[in-house]
């Protein structure tokens, strides 16, 4: 081995440290492959891609590829896809969605985007609601219907509430009773006078001498199942109260519960309504 070779006659930068010197040994060839090939790649990207900012723009780039132009091109072949089965959409009613498999499939997985942009914001991700705010829609209990056409309707329309307040109409001691009586009627346990004092009231004309409620209707007859552990404002005693006292979207009525749906009609196509009213129907189970 020439001495050039040996550790202790290698040439050196003339820099020592702890004993350690920095010799002048050339880098393997391997790295001075990859250094070099790393290099050129840079300057082949930087030619034929967007890469060096500039004042107000950057370089495009021979190509002229962009994330953008990218990005639209992936959607207009997602549409182009889509298209026949929008289509049939288009063409069938909810009920017909519902019967066919296939197209209840492609509605419920293109309702995913249209569920998580506009309902999730309220009803949660999954539809499971907010309790005292939003209702959930997996419970399979439906103020004013669980068909698909109603399901469709509430989407176009939107749907508001509406309950008179009590604190002017009744004393303090029968709003106190009618409470007792929802807390035990939820429970199995409503006497037959706390009954007689709930018809007495005027609520079993929305919702019904049993209490159970039913759909609300076009003409506003219909009301909550008080009987089902289902809550929409809240299950404690002072939740009841509130409710009964104030109504529900009650103007000018202090501390009023507030339940208002707003309508897609004008913001979504009809497709698209019928798509979410699909995944809807499914998600409760659908009457």
């Amino acid at each position: 081995m020439a001495k050039q070779d040996e550790p202790q006659h290698a040439p050196d930068t003339g820099h020592e440290w702890d004993g350690i010197r920095e010799l002048t040994n050339p880098p393997p060839r391997w790295w001075m492959i990859a250094f070099h090939a790393s290099w050129i790649w840079c300057i082949v990207y930087f030619i034929l891609y967007p890469a060096i900012p500039l004042v107000h723009d950057s370089t495009k780039g021979i190509l002229g590829w962009t994330m953008i132009t990218e990005f639209k091109a992936d959607v207009a072949e997602n549409e182009a896809l889509k298209a026949p089965f929008l289509k049939k959409v288009a063409a069938m009613d909810g009920q017909q969605l519902l019967a066919d498999d296939g197209m209840k499939s492609f509605a419920e997985s293109s309702a995913k985007a249209l569920f998580g942009d506009n309902c999730a914001g309220c009803h949660g991700a999954g539809g499971q609601g907010a309790p005292g705010l939003f209702p959930a829609l997996v419970d399979d209990d439906w103020l004013y219907g669980g068909d698909i056409d109603t399901i469709i309707e509430s989407i176009t329309d939107g749907r508001q509430g509406d309950m008179p307040a009590h604190a002017g109409m009744l004393t303090d001691k029968e709003i106190d009773g009618l409470a007792d009586f929802v807390v035990a009627a939820a429970e199995g346990k409503a006497t037959r006078a706390q009954f007689a004092r709930f018809d007495d009231a005027g609520c079993s004309g929305c919702h019904g001498e049993n209490a159970q409620g039913g759909a609300i209707n076009e003409l506003g007859s219909g009301g909550a199942n008080l009987t089902d552990s289902i809550w929409r404002f809240g299950n404690s005693r002072e939740d009841i109260l509130r409710t009964i006292r104030y109504g529900v979207n009650q103007e000018d009525v202090p501390n009023t519960r507030v339940a208002i749906m707003p309508a897609f009609g004008d913001k979504l196509s009809p497709e698209a309504i019928k798509m979410l009213a699909v995944k809807v129907h499914e998600l409760g189970g659908g009457k």
